[in-house]
């Protein structure tokens, strides 16, 4: 996956809480393969009509936030099934943070697994800045993962927790099969090794 370390992005404001893993990408695009242009299943129901148009009071669906690469929303983002695919259609579209005061247990995993950052603020912190953003559309947010810090379109920092190991596997772009695969050759000669020393454990 691509290493995250610092975005300067647009950033658009869902205020929605409670947004579930059905809303972020409906159950009846699951069949499609992550390869096939996620991000066009990102929020459909709430982005286009039935008869695929866009819906003009949707955030992502106006200027100058069609562009946004940073979702500010709100309280249990991502709540509800376990889909991967909800990470999957928001990176699709380009997203690579989501700010909250909460997040859907499974959804916070799967985020790191798949490159998105997800950060958590306290609700009157996130209040000010889900704000902020909606007062000045089109100025920029920081988000950064070194300093662990995201400041607003006003310049308010607001600084965020993250578990170390989850941080560095974002900083180098490395899954835990990423990481695990880098000591290959370490794991080779291990197991050439317990093949000469204990060969009745090997499998035949």
């Amino acid at each position: 996956m691509e290493p995250f370390t610092t975005l300067r992005a647009m950033a658009a404001a869902i205020d929605l809480s409670d947004m579930d893993t059905d809303r972020i990408v409906p159950a009846r695009f699951l069949h499609h393969p992550r390869a096939s242009n996620y991000g066009r299943f990102l929020f459909h129901d709430l982005r286009f009509d039935t008869q695929g148009r866009d819906k003009p009071d949707f955030v992502l669906n106006q200027p100058p936030f069609k562009a946004a690469r940073i979702l500010v929303a709100a309280a249990n983002f991502g709540c509800g099934s376990s889909r991967e695919a909800a990470v999957w259609a928001l990176a699709g579209y380009g997203i690579r943070v989501v700010v909250a005061s909460s997040f859907g247990d499974i959804f916070f995993e799967n985020s790191f697994k798949n490159g998105l950052l997800t950060v958590i603020l306290p609700e009157a912190d996130l209040s000010r800045l889900r704000a902020a953003v909606h007062a000045l559309p089109g100025v920029d947010v920081v988000a950064d993962l070194e300093r662990q810090t995201v400041t607003g379109p006003d310049g308010v920092v607001y600084r965020f927790e993250i578990d170390p190991f989850k941080k560095k596997c974002l900083l180098s772009g490395q899954d835990e099969i990423g990481l695990t695969l880098a000591h290959e050759a370490d794991i080779a000669a291990f197991e050439q090794r317990r093949g000469l020393e204990m060969p009745w454990m090997e499998v035949r």
